[in-house]
């Protein structure tokens, strides 16, 4: 398949000039980042030295895992119904641009701000836990296999998210259903991040492997799915198609 780069950058461009114009979907970006940073601040900030043996059996910084979960959700939801809802949708179709360029510019527009948000979030976090945290705690709580999770983990899970919601947002005609659906198809992955954090699941290096595995499967048939969405009757009329 052959897609044009120009074509993509343009949509890339006018989607990111649509979120600075949405005060939804900015405040999307920041509320559920703090959300999320409630449980760990909880959970280390007020521990003290004395407790860092216990936390050493929990893994809490996976917890931050459901921010690429959620924003992405809640952006990319927007990212056809907004359109569509707004009467700007057919204009672009009208364009020589392709199904295929349409879907990478609108999920490549949701993952930059996402990954920006979720990466910048963890590093302002771990900073904090450097600077405040007491030192036994930070050693129980930063660990090397577990930072990298982060960063490997993060990319993976919030471009699953992006398909899902776009998906769900070809369907839907009023970007408020969108994005409830979006961030209920979520809820799976918070709940095992969430599992992890709190001990429930211990995240061995084979456990890690196979949700590596399991969400590249995941990432690759969701563009396969959401692809023959992003035709033009389907997209003009929505769930009437």
């Amino acid at each position: 398949m052959t897609v044009s780069r120009t074509r993509i950058r343009a949509i890339f461009r006018k989607e990111l000039r649509e979120f600075r114009r949405n005060r939804q979907i900015i405040a999307s970006m920041a509320v559920f980042p703090l959300f999320f940073t409630v449980y760990p601040i909880v959970e280390i900030f007020a521990l003290p030295s004395s407790s860092a043996s216990a936390l050493a059996q929990r893994q809490p910084l996976v917890y931050m895992l459901g921010i690429p979960a959620l924003v992405p959700a809640a952006i990319a939801a927007y990212s056809i119904a907004g359109e569509r809802q707004q009467g700007t949708l057919e204009p672009v179709l009208t364009t020589p641009i392709r199904a295929e360029e349409l879907l990478l510019g609108k999920a490549l527009a949701v993952l930059v701000p996402a990954l920006a948000v979720s990466y910048g979030v963890f590093g302002i976090f771990v900073a904090a836990i450097e600077l405040l945290a007491q030192p036994a705690v930070t050693a129980a709580v930063l660990h090397g296999p577990e930072v990298l999770a982060q960063l490997v983990f993060t990319p993976l899970i919030a471009a699953l998210s992006i398909w899902v919601a776009i998906a769900i947002s070809t369907r839907s005609n009023d970007t408020r259903v969108a994005q409830q659906l979006s961030i209920l198809a979520s809820l799976p992955t918070i709940v095992v991040t969430t599992t992890i954090a709190v001990g429930g699941l211990r995240a061995t290096i084979h456990v890690a492997a196979a949700f590596f595995v399991l969400l590249l499967i995941m990432d690759s048939l969701g563009w396969r799915v959401v692809s023959p969405l992003m035709n033009r009757e389907r997209l003009i009329t929505g769930t009437k198609s």
